[in-house]
């Protein structure tokens, strides 16, 4: 998306809608007026690691406790500087970016983007589970500036500037995402100094399986902790336990997935033909009425209202 061909009157409205639905929930301040305001933006996706890479004049990105708090599905952001300098705030701690660099945030907790002198950077979301960061570390990680100090974070920083470059490579099957993910966990962790970190193996890490499985089944109307344990080969007091060290809770990412599912389905022009209430089934959602309710309290439309917004 890009602005230039927007009215001025509609383009904050424009890219906070886009940012919203496909990026992620924050408050967005242009420091420049309507009519200079100029942005662009280029999406993309590989598995489940998402890339956002962005233009814009001077802005300022919070994430607010409000914001932080709602979200069911709290996810990591790597944000490289592409060029020019930009800041990185949470935790009380500040790291400033330049080109090459980069830092991660965590949307669990607030956080602001600074970019007095715009924007130009890539933004790479990744799932917390996918990461298997422990939330202490994750912590200590976030706004912290990767440079080449530190020779894995200069190879990733190199390889990610490669991979947005180059959006052929973001295949729809996803080959690279776990191998990416696995290289910014590397990073991450000499930056840390924790050996015991770099030498767990992500594969082995329950809570990835666990939200895969999930994933997997969110269109079974009878989806419950205990048919995940029970495919685990867990208790579901334990499933509980490693879900919550991961910021998450078994019915509220569910019903996020399952809403988000329906939301995209609904505004998709392929789909046009497919009635509301077979939509719905698609992702699990058998009754029709607990539905809508539930649809309208989150997104504010019925889904009838959203779709015919989209269509």
């Amino acid at each position: 998306m890009t602005t230039t061909a927007l009215a001025p009157r509609d383009r904050e409205e424009a890219v906070r809608s886009l940012v919203w639905d496909s990026v992620v929930r924050v408050e967005i301040e242009h420091h420049v007026s309507e009519t200079d305001m100029s942005v662009s933006l280029g999406l993309g996706q590989c598995g489940d690691l998402g890339v956002c890479h962005t233009r814009a004049t001077p802005t300022t990105v919070r994430r607010t406790p409000r914001l932080a708090r709602e979200d069911a599905e709290p996810v990591v952001f790597l944000g490289l500087q592409r060029s020019g300098s930009s800041i990185v705030v949470q935790h009380g701690r500040e790291a400033v970016l330049r080109p090459g660099d980069f830092a991660i945030y965590d949307t669990a907790s607030p956080y602001s983007l600074l970019f007095a002198g715009g924007i130009d950077a890539t933004f790479f979301r990744i799932p917390r589970a996918a990461l298997a960061l422990p939330e202490a570390r994750l912590r200590e990680a976030s706004a912290v500036r990767f440079d080449r100090g530190n020779r894995v974070a200069a190879l990733t920083s190199d390889y990610l500037t490669r991979l947005a470059d180059e959006p052929d490579l973001l295949d729809s099957a996803g080959v690279l995402a776990t191998p990416t993910v696995e290289l910014i966990r590397a990073a991450v962790t000499v930056q840390l100094g924790d050996d015991r970190l770099s030498r767990a193996p992500l594969g082995n890490t329950l809570a990835t399986r666990i939200l895969a499985d999930i994933r997997q089944h969110l269109s079974d109307s009878d989806l419950s902790p205990a048919a995940v344990a029970a495919r685990q080969h867990i208790s579901v007091r334990y499933l509980h336990r490693v879900l919550q060290g991961e910021g998450v809770r078994f019915g509220d990412w569910v019903r996020h997935r399952r809403l988000e599912g329906t939301r995209r389905d609904l505004a998709d022009p392929a789909l046009r033909a497919a009635t509301v209430a077979a939509i719905a089934r698609r992702w699990g959602l058998r009754d029709a009425a607990h539905f809508s309710k539930a649809f309208r309290t989150r997104y504010g439309l019925t889904p009838r209202d959203w779709r015919a917004l989209h269509q």
